[in-house]
């Protein structure tokens, strides 16, 4: 009857929150709520921990997670490669330097600048390395970024790179989730908590103010401000290589709608770009620009093309630098600058292809970078001080290998023309670079591999460093197939499995998905996976589903709000058509997902208990009708909508995980992990959302972290355990 009576008092807040009997799960630090989470890791804990297989897993992760051999991470700063190194030794991380040839060598000479274990000793914290933003084009001091076991929310504090100290009486903005950039070397741009009623409903900041060497943080003068209802106000600083700077405001309408904003010596001007566009970087005065939706009154600059705004003449109408061609799409998250490119990952059917544009007197001209097909691409490190960039290139079973490009070197330049506009009867625009990309065919990584003849690859690409192989791969392969949604939408997936694998049903599969913010699943090497699930002989599968930015904002806006539903069909038609062609069936079949993805498990857990016999719920939303109200959820009305409109909370109450789990119903024993100190999404959901299971005696496997942020880990050793809890839990129900 109490599922009943709450399904029926859904249409107000105040009603749904009189009937949730799990708010005290809420107080995420109360002694009640942290018993009860600890009474749950013990019961959960004990059978995963005697598995047989666990302290195998686990033995395994730890000599993947924390081995001598992994690729160091390049950073560029200051003509030196600096990088954050986490070991046995060192879980929370060094801070570290070398030069670029010494990089290249297969044992670099480290200068250590931070050892944050140290740091964290001596000051009697967890610090959790997040960044440094160093100011440019000087980069001599810096702002490092600490966390306090892994929160979103950080302590910046001045550091000085030739004496590797921290600045004495510097710039220091204390702990809190907050906006933070350079101005000038003397002058900082910041967002934070200023105290009560400074702080978007999201959690974020939304005044920003200038502060001034040698001010407190009380004297900082106000410079801009935006609405409580924001998301937030973000403050970026791009310089380019001849130096012209562009401080831009970023004000939050949604999490994907802004206004965009420019501080100059006259004050703050709005730009002319639309709602539904990411800033990218600076390059020749250019500001590059990814477009989410058409620029108004110019229909040849549509979603998902690159454009530059003139930054001497803002108000002109942008180039174009790119258009995607069918089957292709930016990927947003990909897109940096060198001191005279931009550089740009480009998916062909969710295979990266990388390229760079330089501007010219004549417009955008495009060169290809030779790099391994068939494979993942991302962008690693550039700078504005050289045309110097580092690539990772990665695939299922191919091990990293990280390339430095010099992209001025690079041979076979095209000019690129603005497109012509589209036709009446809807025809794609002609011209543009998306051809380009099209046509290229890099060679594979055992060709660049076994050449070192600058005439054969030309010196503008080097390969580096090469991950060793962290499982045996000789006896797996990679397909690519499709499977046809509800609506009749082709959703593409990969299937890493044996060659000799039987088509019989029998083949334990995991099968993983995302499905929003226009995030994109790329084919990446994943050590763990392959050394504790495919060398064993299980089948990975990933699913890019809408929701996603695998074929450009069109894909994305196709699950938003209520659309959402097609997200969860895209994906459980995935499993459908592994189950037709008998790679798997339900027995065999569990899914992950993370974040969002958590989310995704948790309906298809409820909508389709009958398609899998494992899911794993990580970090998840499962609560849709607070969401808004729980750490950063305000923040994602614009992927999820909201319930304060009637249309939008009817959805959201129909596919809500935890409002929709019902008695009777013969689910699969879920593993639902979360971590205390997850301030953006919260470990509520997760929770309350095993609270009813338990209610209902319905069987479940729950752990929360205490540390780790929404990331799920604060060091080495502690993702190594998750790891292998995962794995023994998929081991015990799908084998």
């Amino acid at each position: 009857m109490r599922l009943l009576f709450a399904i029926v008092l859904v249409t107000t807040p105040a009603l749904a929150e009189t009937t949730d009997p799990y708010l005290w799960l809420e107080q995420v630090q109360s002694p009640k709520a942290l018993a009860w989470v600890q009474q749950e890791n013990e019961r959960t804990l004990k059978p995963l921990l005697t598995d047989p297989h666990y302290q195998t897993f686990l033995d395994q992760s730890l000599a993947i997670t924390q081995a001598k051999d992994r690729i160091p991470e390049p950073e560029f700063l200051d003509a030196l490669v600096y990088n954050i190194w986490q070991d046995a030794g060192h879980p929370q991380g060094l801070w570290r330097r070398t030069s670029p040839p010494d990089y290249a060598t297969a044992a670099p000479h480290w200068q250590t600048v931070i050892d944050v274990d140290a740091l964290g000793h001596a000051e009697h914290h967890t610090w959790v390395w997040k960044g440094a933003n160093c100011q440019e084009p000087a980069e001599v001091r810096c702002l490092v970024d600490l966390s306090e076991g892994g929160e979103d929310a950080v302590t910046a504090r001045e550091f000085d790179l030739p004496t590797s100290s921290f600045v004495s009486a510097g710039f220091a903005i204390p702990h809190a989730k907050q906006t933070v950039d350079w101005e000038g070397a003397n002058t900082l741009l910041v967002g934070t908590d200023w105290g009560p009623g400074s702080m978007t409903d999201s959690g974020y900041p939304f005044v920003i103010k200038r502060l001034r060497r040698g001010e407190k943080l009380s004297d900082a003068v106000e410079v801009f401000r935006g609405t409580k209802q924001d998301v937030s106000v973000v403050v970026s600083t791009f310089v380019d290589g001849q130096g012209h700077q562009a401080v831009v405001l970023q004000r939050g309408l949604d999490f994907f709608r802004s206004a965009f904003f420019v501080v100059t010596g006259k004050g703050v001007t709005k730009l002319a770009l639309p709602e539904k566009a990411q800033v990218a970087g600076l390059v020749d005065n250019q500001l590059v620009v990814a477009l989410n939706q058409d620029l108004p009154g110019t229909p040849t600059l549509a979603a998902g093309s690159l454009v530059a705004l003139d930054m001497a003449h803002p108000d002109a109408r942008p180039s174009l630098i790119w258009a995607p061609g069918p089957r292709q799409a930016l990927d947003q998250d990909q897109v940096r600058v060198t001191a005279g490119h931009v550089l740009a990952v480009v998916l062909d059917n969710v295979r990266g292809r990388a390229v760079a544009f330089e501007h010219g007197d004549n417009g955008w001209s495009a060169r290809t970078v030779a790099l391994p097909d068939n494979a993942a691409i991302s962008i690693v490190a550039t700078t504005p001080r050289s045309d110097l960039a580092a690539l990772q290139v990665t695939s299922f079973l191919l091990p990293n290998s990280m390339y430095f490009a010099d992209l001025g070197a690079l041979p076979g330049a095209q000019t690129i023309t603005a497109a012509p506009t589209a036709g009446a009867t809807g025809d794609k625009p002609v011209g543009g670079a998306g051809g380009i990309v099209v046509n290229a065919k890099p060679e594979s990584l055992q060709a660049l591999q076994g050449k070192s003849d600058a005439s054969e690859t030309g010196s503008a690409v080097r390969l580096v460093k090469s991950l060793p192989a962290k499982f045996d791969a000789s006896r797996d392969t990679v397909e690519q197939f499709e499977a046809t949604s509800t609506d009749g939408t082709k959703i593409p997936y990969f299937v890493v499995h044996p060659k000799a694998m039987a088509y019989d049903g029998n083949n334990p599969t995991l099968l993983t998905g995302y499905g929003g913010f226009q995030v994109s699943e790329t084919p990446v090497y994943n050590p763990g996976v392959g050394k504790l699930w495919l060398e064993s002989g299980g089948v990975y599968v990933l699913a890019n589903i809408r929701g996603g930015g695998e074929f450009g904002p069109a894909w994305h806006e196709a699950g938003l709000k209520t659309n959402r539903q097609r997200i969860y069909d895209d994906f459980a038609s995935v499993a459908r058509d592994l189950i037709a062609r008998k790679i798997t069936s339900p027995r065999h079949l569990g899914i992950r997902g993370r974040s969002n993805g958590g989310l995704l498990m948790g309906v298809e857990f409820e909508q389709h208990p009958d398609l899998w016999h494992a899911v794993i719920i990580g970090v998840p939303l499962l609560d849709m009708l607070r969401f808004e109200k729980i750490a950063a959820g305000a923040s994602w009305v614009g992927e999820y909508g909201s319930v304060s409109n009637p249309l939008e909370r009817a959805f959201l109450a129909k596919i809500s995980p935890y409002q929709n789990l019902r008695e009777g119903v013969h689910y699969p024993e879920p593993f639902i992990f979360t971590t205390t100190l997850d301030d953006r999404v919260g470990p509520q959901h997760a929770r309350k959302f095993a609270a009813e299971m338990q209610a209902m005696e319905l069987p479940f496997f729950y752990h929360e972290s205490i540390e780790g942020g929404h990331a799920g880990q604060a060091n080495l050793r502690e993702a190594a355990e998750n790891q292998a809890l995962e794995m023994t839990y998929l081991t015990m129900e799908l084998k």
